[in-house]
């Protein structure tokens, strides 16, 4: 594999498991070092470090809670100590909390307020931690959801609230960092096979009706959305800004 991404550093939010440990593998076949952050797996953190270590790049695990909004700042400066600079920052760490509708009298108000907390206010405290000292000519990349701007079943609202904040929020932040070259991007997957997703798999439509939703019918591989978002972050990529990039098979077109 070309190692377009050789020498940059990386630091992917939320990286110990499902979508964030594959890209930390993809951008590490890519040639990056790479920093993940975690919260509680801190072996399967540790076992993801090792992987890429053992394809020949240099990897850290750092313990951060995004919704600790103080930790932000924290977190970038243990990648700025460790590899001395910072080119891509990869916002994927969130929590998806759904099923219940807006007006079910049982809602469970402080877990959908900490999605917000987590999903939004923790990835803007990343990015206003990380802008400054970005490289110029670096990248920023939020994964968001497909069901950020197409919502097809009841109980998402919330989880699709936070999803559609981060697409304003980017577009805002590529004319603020567009005059340094540094790129903001939002990727959109749509459902993967991951911890998350199986989380809230009995909240999605039978599997045969959601699948008839896709001109392609079947869900995204991790694979295919961390070569996308590597794609972004590549030297290909520096003139792809403000945009949002769905991988979800064609549901909604």
């Amino acid at each position: 594999m070309q190692q377009s991404l050789k020498g940059k550093v990386v630091l992917i939010t939320g990286g110990s498991r499902g979508l964030g440990a594959t890209m930390a593998e993809v951008f590490a076949d890519h040639g990056a070092n790479v920093a993940i952050s975690y919260l509680a797996s801190s072996e399967k953190a540790e076992a993801v470090v090792e992987k890429l270590r053992a394809k020949g790049v240099r990897a850290l695990a750092i313990k951060s809670d995004q919704a600790d909004l103080s930790s932000a700042k924290l977190l970038i400066n243990s990648v700025l100590a460790e590899f001395g600079k910072l080119d891509v920052l990869v916002n994927n760490a969130g929590i998806a909390i759904q099923g219940q509708t807006v007006d079910d009298p049982g809602l469970d108000e402080e877990k959908y307020n900490r999605q917000w907390q987590v999903n939004v206010m923790g990835s803007i405290a990343n990015t206003r931690a990380a802008a400054p000292k970005l490289a110029d000519g670096g990248r920023i990349i939020f994964i968001g959801s497909r069901l950020g701007d197409y919502v097809p079943f009841r109980g998402v609202a919330d989880y699709a609230g936070t999803k559609a904040a981060l697409v304003g929020y980017a577009r805002g932040i590529a004319r603020d960092l567009g005059p340094r070259n540094i790129t903001v991007n939002v990727v959109q997957p749509g459902v993967m096979l991951t911890d998350m997703n199986k989380d809230v798999a009995n909240h999605l439509p039978p599997l045969e009706t959601f699948l008839d939703m896709h001109p392609i019918r079947r869900f995204a591989t991790l694979e295919e959305v961390a070569e996308a978002v590597c794609f972004l972050a590549g030297p290909h990529g520096g003139y792809i800004t403000g945009e949002t990039l769905n991988i979800a098979g064609g549901i909604g077109i």
